[in-house]
């Protein structure tokens, strides 16, 4: 049986089609209904909609993009002004039928980013945008790290979380600075790929989210695995082999760093760092030198708390390329210039080889 949002949301649908000039041939209601929840946008058990349920509200800052209520209040679709949200969220809602098609969601144009950027020319990808640019950027690292000599301690510092889903960010990359990125260099801009596969929902199912890899391999022929596509073919992570697709460099380089990282740590910091994927807020203190973060190590009392400005810009770089699981196509040079400028950044001070990997 169906919970009583999910026939609310029904029944916005079911508005939506009575509204719209799309014959039923066209559209099949029950085939996008049960599409959409069986996509993460309309999971009611998930912790992105289920974590404030205790509470009994969505906080303003969260509410936009985990209840369907916060996203029509900063469209401004619920009468109040657009782009802000002035009131908590509703729990158990999640994100339906109007977040996306009230009209105040299809004219949508352009987004503010965190770095306090405003893209616009977004098109069909602009509400998608509200939600998958992350929460930090290259400026609030920088503010949090002025005034501080790079490998100082400052126990003022604490790990600057990016959060998840960052599609946005890395593929608007040097135009959102999403990553962080390092005074002197020169980053990558927004990704253009080709004009059929330019925007979000033109390489996503809308509702499901799953990625329609057909039209890839019409252009990049020869492989039946989108993993296997390079378009660069420098050898980024030096480890001597250019036959895999460009995501095998990127991981290269992610591990690489996170290696670069401990070391620095240990031999700088003197207090050995480790790295949970699924622990907030992920960062701790490898109490038994290990280079692994076991359950008991991470819990929030042990987290990583000596932090100077250099180990920070690394981190919350390994975190932006950790968060976006599809950042080789979002935007691979962007990706590889992060990661890159992270490990040299670390090996002026730390003994870390880097003489063997390029940069695009």
């Amino acid at each position: 049986m169906r919970s009583a949002a999910t026939l609310f949301h029904l029944m916005s649908a079911a508005l939506l089609v009575v509204a719209s000039p799309v014959s039923a041939e066209e559209f099949n209601l029950s085939a996008v209904t049960e599409a959409w929840l069986s996509g993460p946008h309309g999971d009611y058990q998930s912790p992105s909609f289920t974590h404030w349920n205790t509470e009994g509200k969505v906080p303003e800052a969260c509410a936009a993009c985990h209840s369907e209520t916060g996203m029509l209040d900063w469209l401004g679709a619920d009468g109040t002004a657009p782009l802000s949200v002035e009131h908590p969220g509703t729990i158990n809602t999640v994100i339906g039928c109007a977040s996306c098609h009230v009209s105040e969601a299809t004219v949508l144009d352009a987004v503010p980013f965190p770095s306090g950027v405003t893209i616009g020319g977004l098109g069909s990808s602009a509400t998608c945008t509200v939600c998958h640019q992350g929460r930090a950027s290259t400026d609030a690292v920088r503010s949090a790290t002025n005034g501080t000599e790079m490998d100082t301690v400052n126990p003022d510092l604490g790990f600057i979380n990016v959060h998840y889903g960052i599609a946005a960010a890395v593929m608007h990359g040097a135009e959102a600075r999403g990553g962080f990125q390092y005074p002197g260099r020169n980053y990558a801009g927004r990704f253009s790929h080709v004009p059929s596969a330019g925007t979000c929902v033109a390489c996503h199912d809308p509702h499901t989210t799953r990625v329609e890899t057909e039209s890839c391999m019409a252009c990049h022929q020869g492989t039946s695995d989108i993993r296997q596509i390079r378009t660069r073919h420098a050898d980024f992570d030096g480890d001597g082999s250019t036959s895999s697709g460009i995501r095998s460099e990127i991981q290269g380089l992610h591990a690489l760093l996170g290696k670069a990282i401990a070391v620095y740590a240990h031999e700088i910091v003197g207090q050995p760092i480790g790295y949970s994927a699924v622990s907030y807020p992920y960062f701790f203190n490898d109490s038994d030198g290990d280079g692994q973060i076991a359950a008991e190590e991470a819990g929030f009392p042990n987290r990583y708390v000596t932090w100077t400005p250099r180990l920070l810009m690394a981190a919350y770089n390994y975190q932006v390329v950790a968060k976006d699981g599809g950042a080789w196509v979002h935007n691979p040079g962007y990706t590889i210039q992060l990661l890159h400028d992270s490990i040299e950044s670390l090996a002026e001070r730390a003994d870390i080889e880097t003489g063997r990997l390029k940069r695009p």
